[in-house]
């Protein structure tokens, strides 16, 4: 009775409704006529599927050379890594030369564009040797997104919101990453052609191209697509790590969401089963926060750092702040706080998400025995005049015992383990993001002190 009852899962019918409707359906010449893309075996092995649902993520990669399938596109992109984040970066700024009669405060925008450079390539560094150490141990986007078979198991429920999100995460992307190239563009304009004067560094003029008459080609314009070149690679290899991160959160997220609703009294669903499935997603989570752990932490060293040491650069000039001569501290820093609070919330809301499974689970494990209890009650009044009865009614009992301590021990075994994203043992939820809060604003407001106290 009962415990028959709960050993029940969901109903195949209504799955197979599910996975009939779901947006990852492709014709197969199979006895189906439709199939889910992820379910279908021709795509089991496949890593670099072109018309897949990572289209744009593999044409961003290749667009920003970071394709990593083959050794000749390994060398262009450890090439284009060394070329736009380190030599040209490098190369402008010892171009830019102060120049009073064009701006007062050039001298102090030469500094607040050097300043600006160092976090920028920092932050390129550790999200190029991230990428670069998940392709190799991993061979690809789809194992790193738990593509590769990870969704095999998964309900149509899980299936089409994970399809909603790789679309959404690759807009998030682009929304994050065109206004501040506008606003980048807007302010280099700016920058060499009102501000400061650019001229190339006696190494490099040897090598440089000429037009006709043997005149160097325009510097300033040069220097204006390299820069702009060299800050949308820094920028958009930055970026994707933090998407990539939040888009592991919203995975686990609706799987999450998925054991919820296997924790409904309506559902039946088995103690068993429920335990299984939190396995496989606490194991994916494990697998998630030692990939990510390493670049979270060393983001926030860098953003820090670069944070303060800004704010010191900005209060000790007396020059005028304009636009003009900071927007490169605007701009970066806007990139840079967008990027790292993505993965900070991404991560505190799938911690939380972890941890309230616990209290779901209790209120589950409440509700099934006031129901055995109700069905025992209802039981034993309609045996009560038969004597065959009352063999049945003991086997209920054992079974709802049974069912019982199954439910329990899976309770027990939640509190235990119900933690998500970790750094190093550290839970990384919301008593963490204050921690780190307070820590920030304590420096800020020393730096603040001294500033007014000098």
């Amino acid at each position: 009775m009962a415990d028959s009852e709960e050993d029940r899962s969901f109903s195949p019918s209504s799955e197979e409704e599910d996975e009939e409707s779901s947006p990852l359906l492709v014709p197969t010449p199979a006895t189906s006529q439709r199939r889910p893309l992820l379910l279908n075996p021709a795509y089991a092995r496949c890593k670099s599927v072109i018309h897949d649902e990572l289209c744009n993520f593999r044409v961003f990669l290749q667009w920003c050379l970071l394709d990593h399938t083959t050794r000749s596109s390994r060398a262009a992109s450890y090439a284009a890594f060394l070329t736009l984040s380190l030599l040209v970066p490098a190369a402008v700024s010892l171009s830019l030369r102060a120049d009073p009669a064009l701006s007062p405060s050039s001298a102090s925008a030469i500094t607040f564009n050097r300043v600006a450079q160092l976090p920028a390539t920092g932050l390129a560094a550790i999200s190029f040797l991230t990428l670069a150490a998940f392709f190799r141990r991993l061979g690809g986007l789809r194992p790193l997104l738990f593509l590769d078979g990870g969704l095999r198991h998964d309900t149509a429920f899980v299936r089409r919101g994970y399809a909603r999100e790789l679309d959404r995460a690759f807009r998030l992307l682009v929304a994050l990453l065109v206004p501040s190239f506008c606003a980048e563009a807007a302010h280099k304009a700016l920058l060499f052609f009102c501000t400061v004067h650019v001229d190339p560094p006696p190494m490099i003029i040897p090598f440089l191209p000429r037009a006709g008459g043997g005149t160097l080609l325009p510097w300033r314009g040069v220097a204006l697509v390299a820069t702009l070149a060299s800050w949308v690679y820094r920028t958009g290899v930055f970026l994707l790590v933090c998407v990539l991160f939040r888009l592991t959160c919203e995975l686990q997220i609706l799987r999450f969401e998925g054991i919820h609703r296997m924790l409904d009294v309506e559902a039946r669903a088995a103690a068993a089963a429920i335990y299984a499935e939190h396995r496989r997603v606490r194991a994916q989570l494990l697998d998630t926060s030692h990939r990510y752990r390493g670049f979270i932490v060393c983001c926030l060293v860098v953003i820090t750092v670069s944070q303060l040491g800004a704010l010191l650069v900005a209060l000790a000039s007396r020059d005028e702040k304009s636009f003009a001569n900071t927007g490169d501290l605007l701009v970066g820093s806007a990139v840079q706080l967008s990027g790292f609070f993505m993965c900070l919330f991404g991560a505190a809301r799938i911690t939380h998400r972890a941890q309230r499974v616990v209290s779901i689970a209790s209120q589950w494990h409440m509700n099934m025995v006031c129901l055995q209890h109700g069905n025992k009650t209802s039981s034993a009044s309609d045996t009560d005049h038969h004597a065959y009865g009352l063999s049945s009614l003991q086997d209920d009992d054992d079974g709802a015992e049974c069912s019982y301590q199954s439910r329990q021990a899976l309770v027990t075994y939640l509190c235990y383990n119900g933690g998500g994203i970790t750094l190093f043992g550290f839970t990384l939820d919301r008593g963490l993001l204050h921690t780190i809060f307070v820590f920030e604003m304590t420096l800020v407001l020393w730096i603040l002190s001294k500033v007014v106290v000098l």
